[in-house]
């Protein structure tokens, strides 16, 4: 057997099957992930090994979706009563009747088929996985006003003729290599007030641009960032991302405001935890107020966190950013470590640029303590760790040493370039 076998992955849907589903065995784990019809409530892995009984499933339930629904039965004004007696106890019916009374206004009959969004998809070179995204588009229940595939430097015209394969799709050409020029070309292509980025390597579920437009009937929102569920565990690369490097937020809503700006302040604002690229939306007027993506980060030159950096932008101008774990999309994690090692390096040398950049944006914020204090800290107890062997989590910190080094130096090398800041 495997050191590291594969996870079979179950979306279980409690309000119809409230009972353990079949689980996978013969050598693989299961990764469960507990829905209340469109809204995702917790996840758990079970190993291998592990094959609970029922009244054993039960608690492994609870224990999985209590936080959220807590959270979801607050937000609605029902106190918690007895519903997680009710589950424990099979007492189904009762259960159920009241999850339907606390999840009642998160319900809609019917969605709107058509709303004012712009989605935008960035990519290079990867036609075929961009064809399963744009499938997924098209199976939306409730559809975008536009869709723009920036195709970002390419050297032939593989995305070009995919997207000619979907009416309605607007086709345009980045020749500037870099993934914030494309997402600059993206906002000055798009035509509505809300513009929402996704990845060419998701699927998105089918109420996705209908949750991204809910989220910003809110005034007070000028960015939001939604939930990313992986959508396959079948090999270590993609276990480590997954259990270590995870896009996941969990699965109650989170408000980022400027009070949370200044609690975090001191110590360097992790900005990085708000969301995903993959999932992420934006009012357009805000990239008037603060400026487009800063074309130094991202993949195509320092490697990553031009979303970041773009969030710690938009809190510091004052506004509201809002993590809604209704809007979901699920990702595909790269399969060999050599794929997950490289993208690692990218994410620390982006990680460590964007630190700087931020830093120099906000003079009070604690990047620099962080980056050449804390973080030195922590691999130097992460090595000590993983010390001789290096399994599992520890297979990349080498690549994440080297990555935060590389960064550091780029932004040196870097630092007077233009930055799409407004001036």
């Amino acid at each position: 057997m495997s050191s590291y076998p594969p996870y079979h992955i179950t979306h279980v849907q409690l309000h119809a099957q409230p009972g353990m589903p079949q689980l996978a065995q013969n050598g693989q784990g299961n990764y469960l992930v507990f829905w209340w019809e469109q809204i995702a409530l917790g996840d758990v892995y079970l190993e291998a090994d592990q094959v609970p009984d029922e009244e054993a499933y039960r608690a492994i339930v609870l224990k999985a979706i209590t936080p959220a629904v807590q959270h979801y039965a607050a937000k609605t004004g029902h106190p918690p009563n007895h519903w997680s007696a009710w589950y424990s106890q099979q007492e189904f019916a009762r259960w159920i009747s009241w999850m339907q009374t606390v999840f009642a206004p998160y319900q809609h009959a019917a969605l709107p088929p058509r709303v004012p969004v712009s989605v935008v998809i960035c990519t290079r070179n990867r036609a075929a996985i961009l064809r399963l995204c744009l499938e997924s588009l098209r199976g939306l229940a409730c559809q975008p006003e536009e869709i723009v595939v920036v195709d970002n430097a390419p050297t032939d015209d593989s995305t070009q003729q995919v997207v000619a394969a979907y009416p309605g799709v607007r086709y345009c050409v980045e020749p500037r290599p870099g993934l914030s020029h494309a997402r600059n070309t993206g906002v000055a292509q798009a035509s509505c007030s809300i513009l929402a980025f996704t990845d060419d390597d998701v699927v998105l579920h089918p109420d996705w641009v209908y949750q991204v437009w809910q989220t910003f009937q809110d005034q007070t929102v000028f960015a939001m960032t939604g939930l990313v569920l992986v959508s396959e565990l079948q090999t270590e690369a993609q276990q480590i991302f997954e259990k270590h490097w995870s896009f996941n937020r969990g699965y109650q809503d989170i408000y980022y405001d400027p009070a949370y700006l200044q609690r975090v302040l001191p110590t360097g604002p992790p900005v990085w935890h708000i969301g995903a690229g993959a999932n992420n939306a934006f009012r357009k007027a805000v990239f008037e107020e603060v400026g487009l993506f800063d074309e130094r980060l991202g993949a195509g030159a320092s490697g990553c966190s031009e979303d970041s950096e773009m969030w710690f932008r938009i809190l510091t101008h004052g506004h509201t950013i809002h993590y809604n774990p209704r809007a979901v999309v699920y990702h595909a994690h790269r399969q060999h470590l050599h794929e997950l090692q490289k993208q690692i390096f990218a994410y620390m040398r982006g990680h460590a640029a964007a630190a700087l950049i931020q830093q120099e944006q906000c003079p009070q914020a604690g990047y620099t303590n962080y980056l050449y204090w804390s973080m030195p800290k922590y691999y130097a107890l992460l090595i000590r760790i993983g010390f001789p062997f290096f399994r599992f989590r520890s297979r990349t910190l080498w690549t994440e040493v080297k990555g935060l080094a590389s960064g550091v130096l780029f932004y040196y090398r870097n630092r007077k370039r233009a930055s799409n800041l407004p001036s």
